[in-house]
């Protein structure tokens, strides 16, 4: 089980009320509520394996350098070496080194990586596993892992993570028209203006897949804009054509990385804490009360 580790902290932190305090008065609801998150999790799903997977760099500058509007939206503050600031709500920023510290007491694989995102090493993971796989995201990017044939889907969370969407192919197909192959290709045409991506002007979501479906993949579409006699509008040939620029850079920035040099890490989920009389304290100066003690107990089970 690979956690986006980043998208389910900020889903806890807007779905539990932030009246959730530390004694001294510090929000905690972030921490709690990914607490909670991952105790559901493991109690419904039972993986061997569990790795948080964290953004070492929430913007790479390789993606930035190919699509300046990449998550531009999203910068608080330029830096000159090192990952921009996100834009964060203040109450969160502070206990996301929390969360890393009582992952890390516990005993749950943490893994970031300079110049990645968690997507990518959520990507480079899931292609190293032998076993079925279940990636745990609001981000809907990541389907394009999702792969029968390996057994990867995704758990999107619809409601917390008590209601989760089990995504496979089919309900890739029955949504979008297209598999976990397809999702990049669909993406990048559709775009996403809450990842900075412009997409093709004209060319939305239902448009993206019937291209996609009559040739095939994004090749086999800008194949067609070059054949006169290829099925295409006039209209669509044109946009197509006129964002090729676009189309060039955009499956690189899009796709998820699949050889993020991975640091070494023990995947296994701990039964017991990795350092118990520092999780008491951590959990004693947080306030972290029932949500830790939900947590050990499930994973004690």
């Amino acid at each position: 089980m690979l956690l986006d580790t980043a998208s389910l902290y900020y889903r806890a932190y807007f779905g539990v009320p932030d009246s959730v305090r530390a004694p001294d008065g510090t929000p905690v609801n972030a921490v709690r509520g990914l607490l909670d998150f991952i105790a559901r999790l493991v109690q419904d799903h039972r993986p061997t394996d569990l790795v948080a997977c964290m953004d070492a760099d929430w913007r790479p500058q390789w993606r930035v350098d190919l699509i300046p509007s990449y998550k531009a939206h999203r910068v608080a503050e330029e830096t000159a070496q090192g990952p921009d600031v996100e834009e964060t709500p203040d109450t969160l920023a502070p206990q996301v080194p929390m969360i890393e510290r009582v992952l890390d007491a516990i005993g749950i694989a943490r893994v970031g990586v300079a110049g990645y995102e968690a997507d990518d090493v959520i990507g480079t993971l899931a292609g190293q596993a032998t076993g079925p796989v279940d990636i745990v995201t609001g981000d809907r990017d990541l389907y394009q892992l999702v792969d029968d044939a390996r057994g990867a889907r995704v758990l999107y969370p619809l409601k917390g993570v008590g209601t989760l969407q089990l995504t496979d192919e089919a309900v890739l197909r029955e949504k979008y028209g297209v598999d976990g192959r397809g999702y990049v290709d669909l993406a990048l045409l559709r775009g996403d203006p809450s990842d900075g991506l412009p997409g093709v002007p004209g060319i939305g979501e239902k448009t993206a897949a019937r291209l996609l479906d009559a040739f095939g993949d994004l090749a086999g579409i800008m194949a067609a804009v070059d054949d006169p006699s290829a099925k295409l509008t006039p209209s669509q040939r044109k946009k197509l054509y006129e964002a090729r620029p676009y189309l060039d850079v955009a499956p690189k920035v899009v796709r998820v990385a699949a050889d993020v040099p991975l640091p070494p890490f023990d995947p296994v989920l701990p039964a017991e804490p990795r350092d118990p009389a520092a999780l008491e304290e951590l959990g004693a100066q947080w306030g972290l009360g029932g949500s830790l003690q939900r947590l050990l107990s499930v994973l004690h089970g």
